[in-house]
């Protein structure tokens, strides 16, 4: 990709240019693209083009109204997809907790246009050790308009392990003049609109048949190490899991996050080089005149 050229990215988007490998990641749920810098700062060195899109509703103070819905969010990730594939012959796409769910459906739904996924603390529901016992009732609100009654609030250690970087995150979240409610609450309404979309992509998991890599933290504050292993189980393709015994939920930003990083780059670069072989032997056999 030019660097000349110019994304039509929604505002608050990271766009590193670079070539025609492209890779798409999702972040979580309140959530903003600055938890996947890391990772997308790591995929660019080796000359890829990455996009983590501010995705309109799912990001942290998008949704003041409180109207948005999941589909509102998949058709903004479909958006920030073909954005990406205009300029990208290999896609790989990822997210971070609830944004793994989007990635996966993406995958999907457009199974010939992404090639491989990258699932950071993916989140099924959210069930780890510092979720509120009483969130489980949760489960039982059928109507957005009650679940809009109410308001769920996480609980220290924010996904955070490390007192420094969380530390960091609050201090950096309180210079930009905003409430900490913003950080670390959510809205009913959208943990419901989360749920039905989990509910749509855990209902056919088995039609993902892209290679995945999957990271997880042992002891997931927020996302139970369980959810990692149905993903294994019930995904079509081939899945490698990473499980990560120094982290919280937020694998990106914690104390394991180079090693993160490294065990990201070290997949993308067998997955394109296996794209890139079985193009050449495609090529081979289409001049040799023999039928595949």
């Amino acid at each position: 990709m030019n660097k000349k050229e110019k994304f039509n990215a929604f505002r608050g988007s990271l766009v590193i240019p670079g070539g025609r490998v492209g890779v798409l990641l999702v972040h979580s749920l309140g959530g903003n693209p600055v938890e996947l810098r890391f990772v997308a700062q790591g995929i660019a060195r080796l000359g890829h083009t990455v996009y983590c899109p501010l995705v309109p509703g799912l990001g942290g103070g998008t949704d003041t109204s409180g109207l948005s819905s999941w589909q509102d969010w998949y058709s903004a990730l479909e958006q920030a997809h073909d954005e990406l594939k205009a300029h990208c012959d290999v896609v790989i796409v990822g997210g971070l907790s609830a944004g793994s769910m989007l990635a996966l459906r993406l995958a999907r739904e457009r199974a010939k246009d992404v090639d491989g996924l990258l699932l950071f603390a993916p989140t099924i529901w959210p069930n780890g050790w510092a979720i509120p016992m009483h969130f489980i009732f949760f489960k039982l609100v059928y109507h957005k308009w009650v679940a809009s009654l109410m308001r769920l609030q996480q609980r220290a250690p924010y996904g955070i392990k490390d007192e420094r970087i969380r530390k960091f995150v609050i201090d950096s979240f309180k210079s930009e003049g905003r409430p900490l409610e913003d950080l670390f609450g959510r809205g009913g309404g959208l943990v419901w609109e989360f749920k039905a979309l989990a509910r749509d992509v855990r209902r056919r998991l088995g039609e993902i048949t892209q290679h995945a890599c999957v990271f997880h933290p042992r002891f997931d504050d927020q996302s139970d190490l369980s959810n990692a292993f149905k993903l294994q189980r019930k995904l079509g393709g081939t899945v490698e899991v990473t499980v990560l015994d120094d982290s919280y939920h937020m694998v990106t930003l914690d104390r394991q996050r180079s090693l993160v990083v490294d065990r990201t780059v070290e997949f993308v670069q067998r997955l394109t080089r296996g794209i890139e072989e079985k193009a050449a032997v495609s090529r081979l056999v289409k001049g040799s005149g023999v039928a595949e």
